[in-house]
């Protein structure tokens, strides 16, 4: 069964979420690994981060374009050409932030973020939505994804946080504001579509 929502991509029904298959125990590291000094460095957390938005955005067949200068406070910027009755390429952007150390609460998640990177997500004073996506990963590189002749799973999730609707801070850019992002806020390829609604576009002002 297909749902119009999501352009045409079958419903998804689980009876349990699963973020991805146990490794167990990894064995010896490959030469590759010993190898490499930045193994899972900030770099590359960052990195597997992303990869991961552009995954799912892959699946909710979502254009998905990676700015090159970042300047503006953000990292993609996600769009599809809209259905019929709607809104015409709508377009959405999202600051992407990948740790492997989260504080994970019962209905939330504390995150610290920079001040600098929070006042380009805050305020109302843009032409298009902004989002924060926190992916989540394990701490061992080697657990990050597993591969077999059936699928192909990564670990572990990702979620999003609007913050439109706060007030800029000030301060030094370097300090940090601690954010409690909802874990009902699980991105996934339906919620990921979600966030074109009009709600979004109704919270900016622009003169």
């Amino acid at each position: 069964m297909t749902d119009s929502r999501t352009g045409g991509i079958p419903q998804q029904h689980h009876a349990q979420v699963h973020y991805g298959v146990p490794l167990g125990h990894p064995g010896p590291q490959p030469a590759w690994v010993t190898a490499s000094t930045g193994f899972g460095e900030n770099g590359h957390r960052g990195d597997f981060g992303e990869t991961f938005i552009r995954m799912l955005a892959a699946a909710a067949n979502i254009d998905a374009a990676r700015r090159e200068r970042d300047r503006v406070g953000v990292d993609w910027q996600l769009g599809h050409p809209g259905r019929a009755g709607t809104m015409r390429y709508p377009v959405i952007e999202a600051q992407v932030k990948c740790t492997s150390s989260p504080t994970v609460h019962d209905e939330h998640i504390d995150f610290r973020l920079e001040n600098k990177n929070y006042n380009l997500l805050a305020g109302r004073e843009y032409s298009i939505p902004r989002f924060l996506f926190l992916v989540l990963a394990p701490s061992d590189p080697l657990a990050w994804s597993e591969a077999t002749e059936d699928r192909l799973s990564v670990r572990r999730a990702a979620y999003w946080m609007c913050l439109h609707e706060r007030d800029l801070v000030e301060g030094k850019k370097t300090d940090k504001q601690t954010l409690h992002v909802p874990r009902a806020n699980l991105l996934t390829v339906e919620s990921l579509h979600d966030l074109f609604a009009k709600d979004y576009r109704d919270m900016l002002v622009v003169e």
